[in-house]
C-alpha cells in the first residue's frame, strides 16, 4: 500500500509555495478613444465560480457608489461590486461577466469585463508593483506578475477594498464572554503574526491587542524566518528561550515570497523553532486547506476573521510560561 503522503497531491504534500490565479480583464476607454487593457488576478482559492453577470440586481439604499445593488446567487443574497466604478475607469463594455469570491467570511460578486484563464504561478514570482500603478488603485495592488509581451498583471487586495466600502464585519473583544469560553483573563502573550494584508494585520492587531496581548508583525514567511531567527540568536546570546520572545505564530495560507503552508513547513521542520505553536488564519475555509494545514504541521487552522474562535485558540495554544501574564 502506498503511503499517505504519496497520495497527496505536490502542493499538499510538500507546501509547494506555488497558487492558482484567476485572470481577468478590464478595458478602460482613454480620452483619446483608445482602449486600455487591465489584466488582474486573483487567488483562484477564494473564487467560488464566475458567472455571468445577474440581471435582476435589486437597488440597496445607503450603500457605497460602487455597489450595484445585491443578487440572489445560489440561494443567497449577494452585493454586487462593479470593478469599473471602483477603479473610476470609464469602461469600453458592459461588465459581462461577474467573480463570485468569498472573503473573511463575506460572499460578494466582483463584475468584469472578462475571465482570461487560470495561470499557475510560484509566490515568489509575484513582484512590488510600481508606485505610481499602486497609487492609482489607492494601494490596493498586492503584487505584479509579469506574462505575455511584458504585459504585467495586477493582483488586487479585495479584503482592503471591501474594508475601504465598510462591507467587512468583524466581532468586538468586549463583547466576548471569556469566562464561557474558559479563558483566564490575566494570560497575556506574545505573538507574531504573519499576513501579507495591511487590513488583515490591522483587525488581526486590534483583536489581540484588545485581548492584552503584545504583538509583532511579518508580511510574508519570509519576513516571519528571519525574525523567529534573530530571536532565536538573541535568545542564545542572553542566555534565555525563544518563547521568551514570542509564544505564538498566526499566519495567513496566500502570501507572495513564501506562503503560509511553506513557512510552516519550515517552522516545523527545525528543532530550534518547532515548539512555538502555529496557527494558520485564512479567509479559505474549505476542508482541502484545513487538510494542508495538519499535513505541514500547523497547530490549529481559524477561518477569518472570528474573534471568539481566534481568542479562543491563542489561549488554547500559545506556550505558557512563569512569567505568561507580565
Amino acid at each position: 500500500m502506498p503511503k499517505k503522503q504519496e497520495l497527496l497531491p505536490k502542493i499538499l504534500e510538500t507546501g509547494a509555495n506555488e497558487l492558482e490565479i484567476v485572470d481577468f480583464r478590464m478595458y478602460e476607454e482613454l480620452e483619446d478613444g483608445s482602449i486600455y487593457e487591465w489584466a488582474l488576478g486573483v487567488n483562484v482559492a477564494k473564487v467560488k465560480e464566475v458567472i455571468f453577470t445577474p440581471e435582476n440586481v435589486a437597488k440597496t439604499p445607503k450603500s457605497p457608489p460602487e455597489v450595484v445593488g445585491i443578487a440572489r446567487i445560489r440561494d443567497k443574497n449577494v452585493p454586487l461590486l462593479s470593478l469599473a466604478r471602483w477603479m473610476k475607469i470609464k469602461p469600453a463594455m458592459d461588465e459581462k461577466y461577474t467573480i463570485v469570491m468569498e472573503f473573511l467570511r463575506e460572499i460578494v460578486g466582483i463584475t468584469i469585463h472578462e475571465a482570461k484563464r487560470i495561470r499557475r504561478l510560484k509566490w515568489n514570482e509575484i513582484k512590488k508593483p510600481p508606485e505610481s500603478m499602486n497609487n492609482k488603485l489607492g494601494g490596493k495592488i498586492v503584487g505584479v506578475i509579469e506574462i505575455e509581451n511584458g504585459q504585467l498583471l495586477l493582483l488586487l487586495d479585495f479584503e482592503g477594498i471591501l474594508d475601504e466600502l465598510g462591507m467587512i464585519r468583524v466581532m468586538s473583544v468586549s463583547s466576548i464572554n471569556k469566562k464561557k469560553l474558559g479563558i483566564k483573563e490575566d494570560e497575556h502573550f506574545k505573538i507574531l503574526i504573519v499576513d501579507d494584508s495591511s487590513v488583515a494585520r490591522r483587525i488581526m492587531r486590534k483583536i489581540l491587542t484588545e485581548d492584552g496581548h503584545t504583538v509583532y508583525e511579518a508580511t510574508n514567511g519570509i519576513e516571519a524566518l528571519e525574525l523567529l531567527h534573530d530571536w532565536l540568536k538573541n535568545a542564545k546570546e542572553e542566555g534565555k528561550d525563544l518563547s521568551d520572545f514570542v509564544q505564538l505564530i498566526i499566519s495567513d495560507i496566500e502570501m507572495p515570497g513564501m506562503d503560509g503552508l511553506t513557512f510552516t513547513k519550515k517552522v516545523k521542520g527545525n528543532p530550534e523553532l518547532a515548539k512555538i505553536p502555529v496557527i494558520i488564519n485564512t479567509s479559505l475555509s474549505d476542508q482541502a486547506n484545513v487538510s494542508k494545514s495538519k499535513f505541514v504541521g500547523a497547530d490549529a487552522h481559524l477561518v477569518k476573521f472570528d474573534a471568539p474562535d481566534l481568542i479562543k485558540l491563542v489561549h488554547k495554544y500559545a506556550l505558557r510560561r512563569n512569567d505568561a501574564s507580565s
